[in-house]
């Protein structure tokens, strides 16, 4: 429509016959997609014939809705000036969660990574928490990411002349302050209204890289509009089933300028993550399907799922080579757990592989990324010289001290990925918190590669680390006080309170 449609006329489409709903301005006809919506129709219904932007952006990438109805459906710009404006009511909740926030620690006093996610677990809304801290089912393996840290000792070098330090280094090319990228986590305006932007304006400020998140709550536009020129950028790739939605997206971040594209392996589905499961995120009564061709899968099983019905679990081998006829970026398969994929990962071409098992949130009791290192270093000797140049080894998951990064380095990562870590500085203090993370980070870095008597990152060599009892995973561990006083035990379900 070319005239601007007003308030009124949305409000007359407020049924389930006709149903009409206002994000960003634009005005919507949802109505043959309200038993598609993965959150089912009761969540959609809510707003209709009203203003959806507040229930809409949080959970969901600013383009989803245009993407996935029909252009016939879009029915054109709201009049701002006919649309009652909704006074939201502050909550108790909400109020006590204002009041913490007034109350957090200034940014002088957060010392580490997991004051950062201390001050977050108390500030966030509880859904959000859930969202961002669960892992799946018994949450084994997130706790392992962390302790097979504990389990990797150092052996440092002594007096050699550590004056001068440099932690910095290349990263598939681009060049970094940290011997780190930020991986990929999802939907940032959960924490915090600019979202991911908080970690591309930290980055470009502190030369650090970071990579696109297909789940991010800004659009990929967006997050690119925001860096600074020649800001190195990555992008990580959740496969559509529609093979060419996703050879749109990733041939149009290749002209965008990213450089490496971060292929998600280990989630043909998405794990029951109970603690986002049990928030009820989506609504109780949905009820479309998870993955094509599966029948009476109920969407009350958290936001991860309810956002993540598109993923194809069909992806396999076969793809790659079409992969690398689509584009000149680096590939990089991400969450390979065994030597016998990542050689498979070298013999297809790819530039590297990502040892990974999602932050814990796929299959539980999988083994900790640090620890299929070892192995898959080994195996990967076996192809011809090491370090390669041309393939990259990437750790991630549990990493939450520049310690942690060096006993991967020394023991064949080339870089090592850190998420929440970041995702819980900008959900407690935005830009500033990201900026304070880094900083933190380079502290330590300074301060642990003197001790360790590397005076760079290629000073740091398997020597210097005893990993004998990296695979004992029960009784050996020294207690992680900080992780365990703010890890959130799982719960069982809840009797209904007695009238």
């Amino acid at each position: 429509m070319s005239s601007l449609v007003s308030g009124q006329v949305v409000a007359e489409h407020a049924s389930r016959d006709s149903c009409w709903i206002i994000v960003h301005n634009k005005v919507y006809d949802v109505t043959d997609f309200l038993d598609e919506h993965p959150g089912g129709s009761k969540i959609i219904l809510r707003y209709a014939g009203k203003d959806a932007t507040e229930a809409y952006e949080p959970i969901h990438p600013p383009d989803a809705i245009q993407n996935n109805l029909p252009i016939e459906k879009h029915i054109g710009s709201v009049d701002p000036n006919t649309v009652a404006k909704v006074v939201k009511q502050a909550t108790e909740e909400d109020k006590r969660r204002q009041a913490l926030m007034d109350a957090r620690p200034p940014l002088d006093e957060i010392l580490n990574l997991h004051d950062f996610e201390a001050v977050a677990k108390a500030v966030l809304p509880a859904k959000a928490w859930a969202y961002y801290s669960s892992a799946s089912d018994d949450e084994i393996t997130i706790r392992e990411n962390r302790a097979a840290f504990q389990r990797i000792w150092f052996r440092p070098r002594v007096l050699r002349d550590v004056t001068s330090v440099d932690w910095s280094m290349t990263i598939l090319g681009c060049k970094s302050s940290l011997p780190i990228y930020i991986s990929a986590t999802a939907l940032g305006k959960l924490g915090h209204p600019d979202g991911e932007l908080n970690l591309t304006r930290a980055a470009a400020k502190h030369g650090v890289i970071q990579m696109i998140p297909t789940l991010a709550s800004c659009s990929f536009d967006e997050i690119v509009d925001a860096a600074q020129p020649g800001q190195p950028l990555f992008l990580q790739l959740y496969v559509n089933r529609d093979r060419e939605i996703t050879k749109k997206y990733v041939q149009h971040a290749e002209k965008r300028g990213v450089k490496a594209l971060f292929i998600t392996v280990d989630a043909p589905q998405l794990g029951r993550r109970e603690k986002d499961m049990r928030m009820k995120f989506v609504d109780d009564g949905a009820g479309a399907k998870v993955q094509e061709g599966q029948k009476d899968v109920k969407k009350d099983q958290g936001v991860a799922r309810a956002i993540s019905s598109f993923i194809d679990p069909s992806l396999s081998w076969k793809d790659i080579p079409w992969f690398r006829s689509i584009t000149n970026m680096h590939i990089i398969l991400k969450g390979v757990a065994t030597p016998e994929d990542a050689i498979l990962a070298y013999e297809a071409g790819c530039q590297g592989i990502v040892l990974s098992n999602h932050g814990g949130r796929q299959l539980d009791t999988s083994r900790s990324g640090v620890e299929n290192l070892i192995d898959i270093v080994a195996a990967l000797k076996t192809k011809g010289p090491w370090p390669n140049p041309n393939f990259s080894i990437f750790v991630d998951g549990g990493v939450r001290r520049a310690s942690d990064v060096l006993k991967a380095i020394a023991l064949g990562a080339s870089a090592v990925g850190v998420g929440r870590g970041f995702l819980y500085a900008f959900s407690s203090y935005g830009q500033e918190g990201v900026e304070r993370a880094i900083q933190i980070l380079r502290d330590e870095f300074e301060m642990n590669m003197r001790l360790l008597g590397a005076r760079t990152i290629s000073e740091v060599v398997p020597e210097m680390v005893d990993a004998s009892a990296l695979r004992s995973h029960a009784g050996l561990t020294p207690p992680d006080n900080l992780y365990n006083t703010i890890y959130q035990p799982l719960g069982l379900a809840s009797f209904k309170t007695k009238l």
